[in-house]
């Protein structure tokens, strides 16, 4: 998958006129990459149009329109955007009330290591969380975490052949699988495969 340039990015003016088309048709593709584990984690597996969404809203929002700043929100963003033999997710820990969210992010502590996938007839493979920073201290974990799955050659081929495909958290605290990973999810993420 390319990385996103500077040259392809629209401008502040052109986007604030293709801001609610775009903003649709990328909230639309999101359905499709998007698995609730539980009802508490929420993994958004990132491409490249939901990071393009990400640096163009980050550019409306602080009103970056010189190259440097640009550049710095590429250079931010652009990890996010998978290889064709990984996928790159971002894990939303959601819990609506602040005292309770609190709590349990206590109680959660290293949970972003405990995500896998699995692929009918292979072992689980556990994502690699946060390697742009650390993101859980001594006491508790964060409610947002960048997690990235790493694919051999032989699981890419069994997931294009129509192997199943699992995810799950085997956190002692958070444990639960989804064992069929709905087909159009499935199949979005297929296409991130090179």
């Amino acid at each position: 998958m390319a990385k996103i340039t500077r040259e392809s990015l629209m401008s502040l003016e052109t986007y604030a006129r293709e801001r609610k088309p775009f903003r649709e048709g990328v909230m639309t593709h999101k359905k499709n990459r998007s698995v609730a584990l539980g009802g508490h984690l929420t993994l958004l597996f990132e491409d490249e149009t939901t990071v393009r969404y990400q640096i163009q809203e980050m550019l409306r929002i602080e009103r970056i329109f010189e190259l440097e700043g640009i550049q710095d929100e590429l250079d931010a963003y652009n990890p996010l955007v998978p290889d064709g033999c990984n996928w790159k997710a971002t894990m939303l820990i959601e819990y609506a009330d602040v005292e309770q969210r609190r709590l349990e992010l206590v109680r959660l502590k290293g949970l972003e290591h405990c995500v896998w996938v699995q692929v009918s007839g292979f072992t689980r493979i556990y994502a690699v969380a946060d390697e742009d920073l650390d993101r859980e201290n001594e006491d508790k974990t964060s409610a947002v975490h960048f997690l990235r799955f790493e694919l051999n050659q032989d699981v890419k081929q069994a997931l294009k052949g129509g192997a199943n495909l699992a995810i799950g958290c085997d956190h002692p605290e958070y444990n639960v699988t989804l064992e069929v990973v709905p087909g159009n999810v499935k199949a979005s993420l297929i296409g991130d495969l090179a």
